[in-house]
């Protein structure tokens, strides 16, 4: 592994399955004939919308909070988030039985805000832009000596989703490709450094968004572009890669794929309709990009990870509104 790579490996992600695995379900994997006949390919499906909390961001989150030693975890986590992240740190934390604070923005939907009081965390509010949110971060961890767990940069986070493909690697053989959406990139980057690890032929890729496709140029050009402020149906994919997910990516990761609205939709309809499954938009990203064919898998072997399932149901994409 080069030196100019964070210091994260396989070894780590082994160490987040056995520290994170009273705590975190092991998903089940679920296949569709209906799938399989309009891809061409053998599909796995990896049910993390079945995670604790409703998405994989449980298992980086305990990762995090169950590495932290006594000291630290007396004082307590922090973070910023308005999405998954900010429930799976909550309770993560109520588990161990320590503070969380999650600073939220005051437009966050009042749905996730009552999720992560529900988990016992105290919630401050801050402005919507993310200099605000890092702003009133800041306050926070000056004021408690709180353990920042970012959404998606953290070391002990990225290993911590990477348990997720280990159990992939573990039940599924022979699997040509391993695709998971890619936003902040801790799920893709922690998926890329297990299945390097375990299985160096399987290729993984990440999917994301056309309109919100900052991964895709910035693993295309090598330079870290910032996402702005895209405009998606896929609002957990709207970050930016980081400092540390973007050389993982860089290195580990074979392409990094993207998909129109319209199909990121109609995937996720189909997941409901047929495979009886409730995801959230960002989930339903790399099999709209399948569907779009923007990866050849004609009788391959693909692994999909659904990332979750935390969606309004009083604003379904599908509903005119």
């Amino acid at each position: 592994m080069s030196s100019s790579l964070p210091a994260v490996g396989v070894e780590d992600v082994r160490r987040a399955a056995a520290r994170i695995k009273p705590y975190a379900h092991k998903t089940p994997v679920i296949t569709s004939a209906t799938v399989d006949s309009m891809t061409g390919a053998s599909i796995f499906f990896k049910c993390e919308n079945l995670q604790r909390v409703g998405a994989f961001k449980f298992r980086g989150a305990a990762n995090a909070v169950f590495s932290l030693d006594g000291a630290a975890a007396l004082r307590g986590v922090a973070t910023h988030s308005s999405g998954n992240h900010a429930q799976a740190l909550a309770l993560a934390a109520r588990l161990r039985g320590i503070d969380a604070c999650i600073v939220m923005p005051k437009d966050a939907p009042r749905v996730k805000v009552d999720a992560v009081r529900g988990y016992g965390a105290r919630i401050v509010f801050s402005g919507n832009a993310p200099e605000d949110r890092e702003r009133t971060l800041a306050d926070v961890v000056k004021e408690t000596g709180a353990e920042f767990v970012h959404p998606s940069d953290d070391l002990r986070v990225i290993a911590g989703q990477g348990t997720c493909a280990l159990e992939i690697m573990e039940e599924i053989a022979d699997l040509d490709f391993v695709i998971t959406p890619v936003g902040g990139g801790g799920l893709l980057s922690g998926t890329a450094l297990a299945v390097h690890g375990v299985s160096p032929k399987t290729r993984v890729i990440g999917a994301e968004p056309a309109a919100a496709d900052d991964a895709f140029r910035s693993f295309t050009t090598g330079t870290l572009f910032p996402s702005g402020n895209p405009k998606t149906i896929a609002d957990g994919l709207r970050t930016s890669l980081g400092p540390n997910t973007f050389p993982l990516v860089r290195t580990f990761v074979t392409a990094i794929i993207t998909t129109t609205e319209e199909a990121i939709v109609r995937a996720m309809r189909l997941v409901w309709e047929r495979m009886k499954l409730v995801i959230e938009p960002s989930a339903a990203v790399p099999l709209a990009a399948l569907m779009e064919g923007k990866l050849d898998i004609k009788e391959k072997r693909v692994a999909i990870v659904l990332s979750g399932g935390n969606v309004d149901l009083d604003a379904l994409p599908w509903i005119a509104r």
